[in-house]
């Protein structure tokens, strides 16, 4: 049976620049906190760093040819914030511009839609240095930022996000000290959220008062998190992580709040919210960006952090888990957006992040027959056709990535791209998925 999705649904990939740009110190690019933290002895597994990753500042031009072959209908990239404005204020950084300027320019002749986020975590490290998100000036700074980037190129983008996963940011940057710029203290990565949020409104702002064309929105990652069990201590326990990880983001941007359970639980570590502040944050945007990976059964744990749970990964009989320890649950992809569309309201989704790290083995020829990506892929995209059969607004699917790249914390090891990069030589190889994937563009469907 052939699922067909609605006319005009947007087919894309994604990536991060970070992740995948390399030239860490080319062409007045400034100093990120990512660069800071992966050139920090231990931080970052086997030692790697995103200082070349896939080496995409210098081959564009040959990635947006690659994508154009696949057929992509739309791509999503995010701007280095440091390259751009190297000291996060000030200055702009001229050749830093003219990158994104050409990527723009090339995207547009390809026929390929450009989606664009301001902020995929590599906020400039001077920025930092003054408090990073734990200083509010740092949303007034993120606002002047925006609208540098929106007059340079708002002529070409048609959709822009201010923020990808506030959430690690948030927690893993600066409550957990996982991630960069590795602050580990609770109270720091909540008034991190809060200022996020804050900066979130005041770039939307710019983005009205500048009258640009396109749309703007933010990308949340929200998972499928559900009770362990009947228990009322369980049922809690899951409420505390919806809240802690996708209510702290979703409800002020679009009901102006945060939710009061959390932030009774909290007590003194909940952040500092002034007057003005849920105003600024609950803004009219224009979609909803919905990354998703994986669902987790959630329990009550007295022995847990000051949230007092844990998760237990959710996965498919024979499936087992990916490269990074999560595993496949699509159907959970279908029950957030049903759980989330009372909050959206008539707000459309996008899915901007969905795809899987596998142990990929390429053949001599450096070919991947990555059939567990192929089928992961898949049935996403039948749970997610459910999804709009039932009435929810999805107007487009972005795979995560399009090729392998830089996956933070954990280097080089997991793979999530369609496309094989050969980290020594830095080729491109489209893998079965790709090809699996232009097939599905092309029909504007998928095999059920």
């Amino acid at each position: 049976m052939t699922r067909e999705f609605p006319d005009g649904f947007v087919w894309g990939a994604a990536t991060a620049a970070y992740q995948i740009e390399g030239a860490w110190n080319e062409d007045g690019k400034g100093e990120s906190v990512w660069d800071r933290f992966s050139h920090t002895r231990g931080r970052i597994e086997a030692g790697a760093t995103g200082d070349v990753a896939c080496g995409h500042y210098h081959r564009m031009g040959e990635d947006v040819a690659l994508m154009k072959e696949l057929g992509l209908k739309a791509y999503r990239f995010s701007i280095s914030w440091p390259r751009v404005m190297p000291e996060g204020a000030g200055r702009t950084n001229a050749r830093g511009l003219d990158f994104y300027d050409r990527l723009a320019d090339e995207l547009a002749r390809a026929g390929i839609l450009a989606n664009a986020t301001l902020n995929h975590w590599d906020l400039p490290q001077a920025l930092q240095d003054r408090g990073g998100w734990t200083d509010r000036d740092c949303a007034d700074r993120f606002a002047d930022y925006a609208r540098i980037v929106f007059d340079r190129l708002g002529d070409r983008i048609a959709m822009w996000a201010t923020h990808n996963e506030p959430s690690v940011i948030s927690h893993l940057g600066y409550g957990t000290g996982a991630f960069a710029p590795g602050i580990a203290n609770a109270q720091a990565g909540f008034a991190a959220a809060h200022i996020l949020m804050i900066a979130h409104g005041k770039a939307v702002q710019a983005f009205r008062a500048g009258g640009y064309p396109g749309k703007i929105g933010i990308v949340l990652d929200m998972h499928d998190l559900v009770s362990a069990s009947d228990r009322e201590e369980d049922g809690l326990a899951c409420r505390r992580a919806i809240d802690r990880g996708q209510g702290i983001f979703l409800e002020p941007v679009f009901l102006g709040r945060y939710p009061e359970r959390l932030r009774e639980w909290l007590g003194p570590m909940a952040p500092d919210i002034r007057d003005g502040d849920l105003e600024t944050a609950n803004q009219k945007i224009d979609f909803l960006g919905h990354n998703y990976y994986f669902g987790a059964a959630v329990s009550h744990c007295g022995r847990g952090d000051y949230m007092k749970l844990e998760q237990r990964m959710l996965t498919l009989p024979g499936f087992g888990h990916s490269e990074m320890g999560w595993g496949m649950h699509p159907k959970g992809l279908a029950h957030v957006l049903s759980r989330i569309a009372p909050t959206v309201g008539a707000t459309p989704i996008f899915v901007t992040e969905n795809g899987c790290a596998l142990a990929d083995e390429p053949d001599e020829s450096g070919y991947v027959e990555d059939r567990g990506r192929v089928e992961y892929l898949r049935l996403h995209l039948l749970a997610l056709h459910d999804a709009i059969a039932a009435g929810i607004d999805v107007r487009g699917y972005f795979a995560w990535s399009l090729m392998d790249n830089f996956e933070w914390a954990s280097g080089y090891r997991p793979r999530f791209g369609l496309v094989r990069v050969d980290y020594a030589t830095l080729a491109r190889k489209p893998k079965l998925s790709a090809l699996w994937y232009r097939d599905a563009i092309a029909a504007n469907a998928v095999e059920e």
